[in-house]
């Protein structure tokens, strides 16, 4: 548990934190409010299995671990679905880009999707940061 919360000095990993948090926040929300073009119906249109279980899970996971991400709570915790999440997003919306309309295409397509992947990879390495409850936790564990 040390580890999770273990996190660096640095005052500016905020910033990532901030825009991945919102980012991933800000999606899960519009999952459940807009289901049927960004969550289930979305889901299914892409040919995910299990749509209706798959929409709600994956916003709710984007919910719960932007707002961790945002706090600086388990920040390399909930780093992880983040990544698994972003994955998952461009191996199925951007795949069929890369072979119908080439690399260049797909790369503007996913600039979003690189800039959540390296961000949540980012905090994942370097924990939440100076203004974290990580880093505060962590700090009372040592003395």
């Amino acid at each position: 548990m040390k580890y999770v919360l273990k996190t660096d000095k640095s005052s500016t990993t905020i910033i990532i934190r901030l825009m991945v948090g919102i980012v991933f926040l800000s999606e899960g929300v519009q999952k459940f409010m807009f289901a049927e073009q960004l969550g289930v119906g979305r889901f299914a249109k892409i040919g995910l299995p299990g749509p209706e279980f798959l929409g709600p899970f994956v916003g709710s996971c984007e919910m719960i671990c932007g707002a961790l991400v945002l706090l600086g709570l388990l920040t390399r915790f909930a780093a992880i679905p983040l990544l698994c999440i972003m994955l998952v997003a461009m191996a199925t919306t951007k795949a069929n880009i890369l072979v119908g309309e080439g690399f260049w295409a797909m790369m503007h397509a996913s600039r979003t999707d690189w800039a959540m992947l390296l961000g949540s990879l980012f905090l994942l390495i370097r924990g939440g940061g100076r203004w974290s409850i990580d880093r505060k936790i962590n700090s009372r564990w040592k003395s």
